[in-house]
């Protein structure tokens, strides 16, 4: 599979993942932005843009993307609504990406598809 950005191909996997980390830029976010809300999500906050800001600042610090439970830890204080209780935080999330969090946002942050883990 593949998307087209300014005329070039960026492959992607079947399930829209990059297949190649570099490829992925501020055009290639917006046109995996635009493929995740033409399959029904809710259009992305300004707060769900800064969380992808911080999986990929996250990923090029750790080489791992954040899990469920580190996400939680920072309780929206990267970007946007700070909260103070977990469930909320977690909630929230869920309300932006309700077929998982970390799965979406690594995969509009341009990073490798997180292995199944359980979210907390």
């Amino acid at each position: 599979m593949s998307i087209e950005v300014k005329g070039k191909t960026v492959e992607t996997d079947e399930e829209g993942f990059l297949r190649n980390l570099d490829d992925w830029n501020e055009e290639v976010c917006e046109a995996l932005i635009t493929q995740h809300e033409a399959a029904g999500h809710t259009p992305l906050s300004e707060t769900a843009r800064g969380l992808i800001d911080y999986f990929r600042e996250y990923y090029h610090e750790n080489k791992m993307h954040p899990s469920m439970h580190k996400l939680l830890l920072t309780l929206g204080k990267h970007e946007g609504k700070s909260f103070h209780d977990h469930e909320a935080y977690k909630a929230y999330l869920y309300g932006m990406f309700p077929y998982g969090p970390v799965h979406m946002l690594c995969k509009l942050a341009g990073l490798p598809k997180p292995s199944d883990e359980i979210e907390t």
